[in-house]
């Protein structure tokens, strides 16, 4: 038998493990949160710090027989659930920037230029690597960071634990946002790939024109170049794309927060 005191002391230390659920698969599927070089430490140490200032505002009481029980496991997946989702939903309209990266260097015939992203820890095409790393940029100067931790918080209102079932209307409002992730990377690549198509048929009527030209040796340069230009020239409007779809994310993230 335990003393009472130190039951009442585990009983305390399962309400903060339970408290870091939440942020911590939120922080989980967030970019840069979720980031293979953000070190595990400093996501649990955020885990337990949120968690705990987010369970002052909520009465919370463990269930009888603790997290091993069925209402415990319950618990956790509806914690984790919630989490997920939050997270996630940033998570789709950062991933636009990369599907818009993905396109544009294949359509510049870079596709053969990858590196390691240091969000996923996966290799990428250049193109995509860069655009990634802007929309991190962006992400940071909206304080998307910052507006996701909030939400965190303020999704304890609305989803007490205990209470953190996402309802069939905030799952499916999320898969449906999740289908727009290809149109919107689609759209912000738009411009540069159509010039880059026009000049693709462009060199191909010069090379039925002149059957001596060796398309390989002054197609590809030119592809190159030219995808470059129209890099820095469409700069801005790809940045305004990458915002929007961020801002989507964070909405998103907000709507499920508030339980809607």
């Amino acid at each position: 038998m335990f003393p009472a005191g130190f039951i009442g002391v585990e009983n305390q230390l399962w309400i903060w493990l339970v408290a870091m659920i939440r942020p911590g698969a939120a922080f989980l599927a967030a970019p840069i949160f979720g980031a293979r070089a953000v070190p595990v430490q400093l996501r649990l140490i955020l885990s337990l710090a949120i968690g705990m200032a987010a369970m002052n505002s909520v009465v919370f009481e463990m269930p009888a027989g603790g997290v091993a029980s069925f209402d415990g496991v319950l618990l956790v997946m509806g914690e984790v659930l919630a989490g997920l989702a939050m997270g996630f939903a940033l998570q789709i309209g950062y991933g636009s920037a990369f599907v818009a990266g993905e396109t544009i260097g294949n359509a510049m015939g870079l596709g053969f230029a990858a590196m390691v992203d240091p969000q996923s820890g996966q290799s990428t095409q250049a193109i995509g690597q860069f655009l990634s790393i802007l929309a991190t940029f962006i992400l940071l100067a909206m304080d998307g960071h910052l507006l996701l931790a909030s939400y965190v918080v303020k999704s304890y209102q609305a989803m007490p634990p205990g209470g953190a079932m996402l309802s069939n209307d905030a799952l499916y409002s999320l898969v449906i946002f999740g289908g727009t992730l290809l149109g919107a990377g689609l759209t912000i690549a738009l411009p540069v790939t159509f010039a880059l198509v026009m000049i693709q048929l462009i060199m191909g009527m010069l090379a039925r024109s002149a059957p001596s030209l060796n398309l390989f040796a002054v197609g590809m340069p030119v592809a190159i170049i030219g995808g470059l230009i129209l890099l820095a020239i469409t700069a801005p409007i790809m940045g305004q794309g990458i915002a929007d779809s961020l801002q989507a994310g964070l909405d998103q993230a907000l709507s499920i927060a508030e339980g809607n």
